[in-house]
């Protein structure tokens, strides 16, 4: 499934708005990035999106569900009514709805149309009804509500996590990722009670003389080792060997109690997060949830608000393919759409800077729409949509693909590199030395001097022109 196209109609701040998504002809990835000053019109683009794919998620679950409607404080002012269309393919077929939302007492041209997700729910059902092995695709949005308050690990009453689930709260725009920690924690209850059943079937499946193998190896491998200089090559080449059945052996048990669905999330995070590993619950000395961070364990709650916010989403990402995947033996090729309001917020800039190369390499065939207020998203984004957003209006952003991110503040977020103050006397500054007003220029010179760093590279520069000016006119 991928989203072609959102038709807006009075909603907000647009009379009349039409976006279309990548991939294009041009773009090559399945990103689109906006931008734009608060109250721009990114989240409004993005709810609506979510409001309109709403519908498809409900009437998935049933004929006669209903999705998000359009609220009525989201009607433009002065209209009497407003309309999200959306267009998408899915299975090479383009199909649109729209949802409408009317004032009270008023009469409008504009009304819903919800034949196409009609229909494209009951493809989805007729083929869960058909064949188990139906994948479903995701859809999910992210708020900028996204926050990791606790880790809920003691579940509370009896969850279901069977495929249609992947839906739950998935348009919500309040996510807190509760759902996340639940259900990690039902799966590795699940993995570990099941673990030994799944041992016991591995062992089952080798042949007798590899378990004597095995069993040789456990008694004996010790005093081989002890006599480890005593043994010709022969030996030590058979000793070898044992060692290698051995381990074979063990990585087929311990694979054979393993949870697909928490290897796709744990396979998810160790690619997203260099240095990260091993997310699992542990009981002592108490109840939480631990990972390991640069070879050391730490309790997530001691992660910082950026690393758990963005192991938070990686991981619901990867949990929601994993369920309406089930049959899938990498679930994280999974396809669907994800929405992300402001995808660098708590990041460090050298996280924001990877942050999208890193979602399309981890989930490669889900299609991204995101916003961002960070220059280095789409300086270090290659072959991505990007849409700049101003007063009810959409422009086509040029690829900023290796531009610095003073340029791109300047050229494309329309904002100063550094304080307009400080920028302002920097000016003046050159100003008055082009001007061979030296003494007022070294009085300036010596003022800012007083108040910004002394490796401000500007300063350096008016300095050395301030000097060059003095000699010469000493000469």
């Amino acid at each position: 499934m991928k989203i072609e196209k959102l038709e807006l109609k009075n909603v907000s701040q647009f009379e009349s708005l039409d976006v279309d998504f990548a991939p294009q002809d041009g773009p090559l990835s399945n990103v689109t990035i906006l931008i734009g000053i608060n109250g721009a019109g990114k989240t409004t683009i993005l709810r609506s999106l979510a409001t309109a794919l709403s519908w498809y998620v409900a009437r998935v679950r049933s004929d006669r569900g209903s999705g998000q409607p359009i609220p009525e404080a989201v009607i433009r002012n002065g209209a009497n009514a407003a309309s999200t269309t959306v267009t998408l393919i899915d299975d090479s077929e383009r199909m649109s709805w729209t949802v409408a939302k009317v004032r009270p007492g008023r009469k409008a041209e504009l009304a819903s149309r919800m034949e196409a997700a009609n229909k494209l729910a009951d493809r989805y059902r007729h083929a869960l009804s058909s064949d188990k092995a139906e994948s479903l695709p995701l859809i999910a949005f992210y708020s900028v509500e996204r926050v990791v308050l606790d880790v809920p690990l003691r579940i509370r009453g009896k969850r279901t996590f069977r495929q249609l689930d992947g839906y739950d709260n998935s348009l919500s725009q309040g996510v807190d990722f509760r759902r996340f920690f639940e259900w990690f924690r039902e799966r590795e209850d699940f993995e570990n009670e099941s673990g030994i059943t799944k041992a016991i079937d591995a062992i089952a499946t080798n042949k007798p003389e590899d378990l004597g193998k095995l069993s040789e190896f456990i008694k004996n491998g010790n005093h081989q080792l002890d006599t480890l200089q005593t043994l010709d090559w022969k030996g030590l080449q058979e000793l070898l060997k044992q060692a290698q059945d051995a381990f074979s052996l063990v990585n087929t048990i311990r694979k054979g109690g393993l949870d697909s669905q928490l290897a796709a999330v744990r396979t998810a995070i160790e690619a997203f997060m260099p240095g990260f590993s091993n997310l699992r619950v542990r009981r002592k000395p108490s109840l939480h949830m631990s990972v390991e961070k640069d070879g050391r364990s730490f309790n997530i709650l001691q992660l910082s608000q950026g690393e758990k916010s963005l192991m938070a989403l990686v991981g619901d990402i990867a949990r929601r393919l994993a369920m309406m995947n089930p049959t899938m033996d990498n679930p994280l090729l999974g396809d669907g759409v994800v929405l992300i309001d402001e995808v660098d917020m708590h990041l460090h800039p050298q996280w924001a800077r990877s942050i999208v190369e890193r979602l399309t390499t981890t989930f490669p065939n889900c299609q991204f729409i995101v916003s961002t207020h960070s220059p280095l998203v789409i300086s270090d984004c290659k072959d991505v949509l990007v849409y700049g957003l101003n007063n009810g209006s959409l422009t086509t952003i040029p690829s900023q693909y290796g531009q610095d991110a003073n340029t791109v503040l300047l050229d494309v977020m329309d904002t100063h590199i550094r304080n307009a103050e400080v920028a302002r006397q920097l000016n003046d500054l050159l100003d008055l030395i082009q001007d061979n007003k030296l003494a007022d220029a070294k009085a300036l010179l010596n003022k800012l001097r007083a108040e910004l760093p002394q490796s401000n590279l500007e300063l350096t520069k008016a300095s050395l022109l301030l000097r060059k000016r003095e000699q010469r006119a000493e000469n």
